[in-house]
């Protein structure tokens, strides 16, 4: 981000529990084998399902700005020789697949250089929506940050989208631009170079500036407009709260866009302002620090980026893409239940199950009917498994996943979580329960999955115990509400 402003123009609650008489899980029980079964996805929903973005690709390009800096003179300065490696790099990976990629030379800028468009084909033409990031830094560094963080995070959105190659609603143009630090020069040379009505063809501009700030927070350019809207509901969904990104009014690459009419929002992490007290304790963080503590400094390199930041605006901008031009627009919730046979009364299908999990065993009742999951409880070293892959449909309000589970334990610490159950929505710890909660009878626990809108993900519970003192975890009646 450029340094001067411009002028005007699944945690769920945890019960202490009580050691209470046990009905231990037979031992002939026998040994956990897995039998697998696929749920169909309906067709509408994986096809406005936003891809998951992977944090380790985002990082592995991360890894190669940083190696290209430090082969080129320690940073990526626009129109240095470590800015045109930057360039090529990027150009490189969209070419192979297969984007329409050209270089436009900012004859203006203060260090001359090139600009990089990349074009997705498909879409109608005068349909336009565009997601940009500055590929330059400063001098003193590498810019890892400040802004690799953008570049990457949309090179790999760029990757996903070529890769599954879903049939879009509009044009989807990716821009990396220079001389960002110089004083928007890129992008103003860009935006000059447009006509009229090529600028009216352009009915959004994203722009990702700092994304991965260590002490960062969750900021949004124009948070409350509607071209904001898909950016604002991915990370509403989290829960995040974000705010407007004050700090970076006027200091990048929208500034130019907004000027000249075209709706604008976008992602940022934070610069040199520093943390409040409230945001500390909204986001975590420290209180009255930068938000990036090596904002335009040598020590910007991988070891400056925040993975959990990055990942969530990496996943927000999958999630806003899908919205606006794959999807069509925000769409319709189709609601209802989504997880199928939570009460374990059909069988085992689409359950994917240890063997004798899914059981009518008297030892253990179940909380309705006959049926239940009873994961554990034989007081030897042994892990024992539950999933389902599930569809979220996308445009919902509400995500609730919602399980009862019963925890007996022989254990009698009450310090020590010796045997535990997790609770998992694809690689994501939702909740992790253990000998320490257990309880006498069934305890409902819910929690909000709205991160998961718009995807397909597996949902598994995870049993685990060590060598001795049975505890046995039964879960019944799940369901995962959409409304």
């Amino acid at each position: 981000m450029r340094g001067r402003t411009l002028s005007a123009g699944i945690a769920l609650a945890v019960f202490a529990g009580m050691t209470v008489p046990l009905a231990a899980q037979p031992a002939t029980a026998s040994p956990p084998t897995a039998t697998t079964v696929t749920r169909p996805i309906a067709a509408s929903a994986a096809a406005l399902a936003a891809p998951d973005i992977s944090i380790t690709n985002v990082q592995a390009h991360l890894t190669q700005f940083n190696a290209i800096a430090t082969s080129n003179g320690g940073n990526r300065r626009a129109g240095s020789a470590g800015y045109t490696a930057s360039l090529n790099y990027v150009k490189t990976r969209l070419q192979s697949a297969g984007y329409t990629v050209s270089e436009q030379y900012c004859s203006s800028c203060r260090y001359p250089s090139n600009n990089l468009i990349a074009e997705w084909p498909g879409g109608p033409a005068d349909q336009v929506v565009m997601f940009g990031a500055h590929l330059d830094g400063v001098s003193a560094g590498p810019g890892i940050n400040d802004n690799a963080t953008g570049s990457s995070t949309l090179l790999e959105n760029a990757l996903v989208l070529a890769a599954q190659n879903p049939t879009v609603t509009k044009r989807v143009r990716f821009a990396w631009w220079t001389d960002e630090e110089q004083g928007l020069n890129g992008s103003r040379f860009y935006v000059n170079s447009l006509s009229a009505t090529q600028r009216g063809y352009i009915k959004g501009y994203y722009n990702f500036d700092m994304v991965g700030s260590t002490n960062g927070g969750y900021f949004i350019n124009r948070v409350t407009s509607t071209t904001a809207a898909p950016l604002k509901a991915y990370w509403d969904s989290l829960g995040l709260q974000p705010e407007e990104n004050v700090e970076g009014q006027g200091r990048s690459d929208d500034y130019y866009f907004q000027q000249a009419g075209i709706p604008t929002s976008g992602y940022a992490a934070g610069a040199s302002a520093r943390k409040t007290s409230a945001q500390a304790a909204k986001w975590g963080g420290t209180a009255n620090s930068a938000y990036d503590p090596c904002y335009h400094r040598s020590c910007d390199t991988t070891a400056n980026v925040s993975a959990t930041v990055l990942n969530r605006a990496a996943d927000g901008v999958a999630y806003a893409l899908w919205q606006l031009a794959v999807g069509g627009g925000t769409p319709t919730c189709t609601g209802g239940q989504v997880v199928a046979n939570g009460g374990f009364e059909s069988g085992s299908t689409p359950w994917t199950a240890s063997s004798g999990v899914i059981t009518n065993a008297s030892g253990q009742p179940a909380r309705t009917g006959s049926y239940k999951a009873w994961l554990n409880g034989f007081g030897t070293t042994r892990t024992e498994s539950l999933s389902q892959s599930v569809t979220l449909p996308a445009g919902c309000s509400t995500y609730t996943l919602s399980f009862w589970l019963h925890i007996d334990t022989a254990e009698t610490t009450s310090s020590t979580a010796y045997d535990r159950l997790t609770v998992q929505a694809g690689s994501t710890t939702l909740a992790t329960y253990s000998n320490l909660n257990a309880a006498t009878g069934y305890v409902q626990r819910s929690l909000n999955v709205g991160a998961f809108a718009g995807q397909t993900v597996t949902l598994r519970f995870t049993g685990t115990e060590d060598s001795s003192l049975q505890t046995t975890f039964v879960i019944d009646d799940v369901t995962l509400q959409a409304s």
